[in-house]
């Protein structure tokens, strides 16, 4: 298992970076668990759900599974809004 650690803040402004170079690891590995380590995220828009919607599809394409710990309480609740909490291991 790989865990994968959040920057403090993941906007429109870095998530496609963030994608990128999360999706570059994942693939390098063979693991069947990936874990996102949330915990330090602080300053967030709805950019860390896309991202998240990404690594879910990209690990259920190689029938793995996506983890995400320490996501903060305001991340899950945006979740919850947008509509897709069931969709994310949160």
């Amino acid at each position: 298992m790989i865990t994968l650690r959040l920057p403090p803040s993941l906007t429109h402004l870095n998530a496609d970076a963030c994608a990128l170079e999360y999706l570059t690891v994942m693939r390098a590995d063979t693991g069947p668990i990936t874990n996102i380590d949330a915990s330090e995220l602080v300053h967030f828009d709805s950019s860390v759900l896309a991202l998240f919607l990404t690594l879910v599809k990209n690990m259920k394409e190689r029938n793995g599974t996506l983890q995400i710990s320490g996501l903060p309480e305001r991340a899950k609740a945006l979740a919850h809004v947008y509509g897709v909490a069931e969709m994310l291991p949160i």
